[in-house]
């Protein structure tokens, strides 16, 4: 019905009728309006924000500024984390009198769970900052300036906001292609979205930023997202190119801008915690479990050096996969057991470099 109504008109029939209904509306307002309308606040707003030149200067600069407000904010919260989780390491290796219970508790636990909690309030300013976007009605003026990239990559421009919500979890971004209309542009979307940088991946990069780039760890960490967005567009636009089931022109983005508004604490705080929390469910469920199978399997046999433990020997083996990349047995270790959760990679070098070496960001260095 949709392609033969599109035969007749001659156009897509969505964009037809929506143009129909404005037009007529436009018709009533210029019979009853007398005198032109003031320029209101959010049209002076969206003169800016829109603006064909400074749109994606402006989107690019927001994301800078919530990655610095993330990291710099953060960073005292983090250490105190830190401290915490290693003062109860010390504490209760220095009163558990058994030294297998002892080592679990303090290395296993606290050791290797402390290593991915100190990642929480990066998390929860990332989100925090999402949400003030969002309620403040920029991100939907954000997918309106992406739009024409988007559209000459291949991909639909209600496909930002499902890649948006990627930067949460890819589950629920995957679910929100429901909202694009034409099968083509969804799946497409939906093949594309793994590449763009969940929350899981943030404690990897703030990890290995931190210990390889020091000083522009913040300017590494925004770079991995830039370069997760530029890599699913190219992929996009590569599948159109080259797969016949996407050659043809994304449909048309129709999106009705919302008011301004300026977002309240209250549903700030309510939507970063619908977010953040779902970290802190894993992290006491999954990364807890994963944290405790490696350390099961670094301290076996009981007394012998790391590089002779179970944990050694899995690693040992899969190295010569892992070498071309630049890993040695410890990192393939970590990336193995980063399939099951991305947050145990982190807990994984806390483990490992807790048990076998002095200083784990010292180590990640080399």
């Amino acid at each position: 019905m949709s392609l033969k109504a599109k035969e007749i008109l001659g156009e897509d029939p969505e964009v037809f009728f929506a143009e129909r209904r404005y037009e007529f509306i436009n018709k009533i307002l210029q019979k009853v309006l007398r005198g032109e309308k003031p320029l209101t606040l959010s049209d002076l707003l969206d003169r800016v924000f829109l603006n064909k030149y400074l749109g994606i200067p402006i989107f690019l600069t927001f994301w800078w500024a919530l990655f610095r407000f993330t990291y710099d904010v953060s960073a005292p919260l983090s250490d105190l984390i830190d401290l915490i989780f290693s003062w109860l390491g010390q504490i209760s290796s220095s009163a558990i009198s058994d030294e297998w219970i002892a080592s679990f508790v303090a290395d296993g636990i606290f050791g290797g769970l402390g290593g991915v909690l100190v990642f929480i309030p990066p998390l929860f300013f990332l989100f925090f900052g999402l949400s003030l976007l969002e309620d403040s009605g920029y991100l939907a003026r954000a997918a309106f300036v992406v739009d024409k990239l988007m559209y000459k990559l291949g991909l639909h421009g209600k496909s930002f906001i499902p890649m948006l919500i990627g930067f949460g979890c890819n589950i629920p971004a995957v679910m929100a292609t429901r909202t694009i209309d034409r099968e083509e542009d969804r799946i497409l979307t939906i093949l594309v979205n793994p590449l763009m940088s969940c929350s899981a991946r943030l404690p990897v990069y703030i990890l290995i930023g931190g210990a390889v780039l020091g000083p522009y760890a913040v300017a590494g960490t925004y770079s991995m997202y830039i370069l997760g967005i530029s890599l699913a567009v190219l992929m996009a636009l590569l599948f159109r190119r080259t797969i016949p089931y996407f050659k043809g022109k994304p449909s048309p983005f129709i999106l009705e801008l919302p008011m301004y508004s300026k977002p309240t604490i209250k549903g700030t705080l309510i939507h970063m915690w619908e977010r953040a929390s779902l970290f802190l469910k894993k992290a006491g469920t999954i990364i807890l479990a994963g944290i405790i199978v490696v350390w099961l399997l670094s301290s076996h046999p009981w007394g012998a050096p790391l590089e002779e433990t179970y944990l050694g020997m899995l690693g040992r083996s899969l190295e010569p996969i892992f070498r071309p990349l630049g890993f040695d047995w410890r990192g393939a270790v970590a990336l193995l057991f980063g399939f099951i959760a991305k947050e145990i990679v982190v807990g994984s070098f806390a483990v490992i470099f807790g048990l076998g070496e002095e200083s784990e960001i010292g180590e990640i260095q080399e």
